[in-house]
């Protein structure tokens, strides 16, 4: 049975040094009319944005230096990711890079993956899709179909991957895929391969979201090769791989901001003197939001020291989703107001619309509630 702690930590003075850089960084980006703040900005992305974030140093910053890294600690990245996070600023086209498909290419790529491609994502010039998600099998990643085969120098895949986030603007995907047939043990047989979105035999089909945007993509492959060099860890090691890489996915801040710019504009919206209920919701809201930062920190905390916090990332990641899609859902009753579906608009109205379109979706990206809950329910030993 696992015992659930998550013990504080303090932030180094370094980090406290660095919110201050980072929020006069967003300042005079906003000033110079680079962006105005996104209502769920690790979602939505501005290429150029994400460039001028890695010549400030703000991407890859935990990596090594040889690698174009700045060598800081999860902590300090945690407080980079939480101003950006909080300030809107549209970080969406190397999130998915530097959270996590980075750390998995530095920890158990090649030496030829690390230094071709983890400058380029320090450099805020290379982004990355997560190929996971397949046709017909909701969230049991065990159930993947996608296979890899033997060919000379590397494997040829065939197969299909499905709700592949911004994989349209992505450069690279990791994808998750079987090299050997399904036994006994659902877990074996799955290795993870870094595929080059431009590789012969791959093609990618939109599929548009409710309001008509292009999110996410259906990518479809026929015998697309890969080399051996783009493995990530040992073959046959693939469920290891994703479920450490799912604790940099669903333990940090961006599973508990999507609608803080919402919360924000509500609490001006309600003004000075909002009535009880409101100061209710509020401080419930606050009370919560402190609670998970310091679940969330604590998490950062072990992953500095090489920890898997595995279990702890799902409670963070189940909390937290569900935090961030109460918050359209009460404050939609609280304030009268006309939703609109307009992703560009900064009126409040829209931004209302936005978050409670959208909101249903947090607790399903990243894993759904029951396959978090059944997880933590098995770490607890009530399964």
């Amino acid at each position: 049975m696992h015992d659930f702690v998550f013990p504080a930590v303090t932030l180094p003075e370094s980090a406290r040094l660095l919110r201050q850089q980072v929020r006069e960084f967003l300042k005079k980006e906003k000033d110079a009319g680079t962006f105005t703040p996104r209502k769920n900005s690790w979602s939505d992305g501005d290429a150029e944005f994400s460039r001028k974030c890695g010549q400030a140093g703000y991407i890859g910053m935990i990596w090594p230096k040889k690698y174009g890294g700045q060598e800081r600690t999860a902590l300090d990245r945690y407080v980079m990711t939480e101003e950006m996070l909080a300030g809107g600023a549209p970080v969406g086209a190397h999130w998915v890079a530097d959270r996590q498909s980075g750390n998995q290419i530095l920890r158990h790529g090649s030496e030829r993956a690390r230094e071709l491609i983890l400058p380029q994502i320090a450099a805020g010039e290379c982004f990355f899709a997560i190929g996971m998600s397949e046709p017909d099998s909701g969230s049991d990643l065990a159930a993947v179909r996608t296979k890899a085969v033997r060919a000379e120098g590397g494997w040829k895949i065939s197969g299909t991957k499905v709700w592949t986030s911004s994989a349209h603007r992505a450069h690279y995907l990791i994808a998750l895929v079987r090299t050997a047939p399904k036994e006994e043990d659902r877990h074996a047989g799955m290795t993870q391969f870094i595929v080059d979105l431009k590789s012969p035999g791959l093609k990618l089909s939109p599929i548009l979201n409710i309001y008509g945007a292009h999110d996410w993509n259906e990518v479809v492959f026929d015998e697309c090769f890969v080399p051996d060099d783009m493995v990530i860890g040992e073959v046959g090691g693939g469920w290891n791989m994703v479920t450490g890489e799912l604790a940099f996915e669903r333990s940090g801040p961006d599973r508990f901001l999507s609608t803080y710019q919402l919360f924000l504009a509500s609490m001006e919206r309600l003004g000075e003197t909002p009535d009880v209920r409101s100061v209710n919701e509020i401080g419930r809201f606050v009370a919560h939001l402190t609670t998970l930062r310091r679940m969330s920190t604590s998490v950062a905390g072990m992953l500095t020291k090489g920890e898997k916090p595995i279990l702890e990332a799902a409670l963070v990641k189940d909390i937290g989703t569900a935090f961030e899609r109460e918050i359209p859902e009460i404050f939609r009753q609280l304030i009268p107001s006309e939703p609109l579906m307009d992703d560009q608009s900064k009126d409040f109205d829209a931004l209302l619309g936005m978050s409670v379109l959208k909101a249903p979706g947090f607790t399903i990206r990243g894993g759904t509630r029951e396959i978090l809950r059944g997880m933590i329910a098995k770490g607890l030993g009530l399964r």
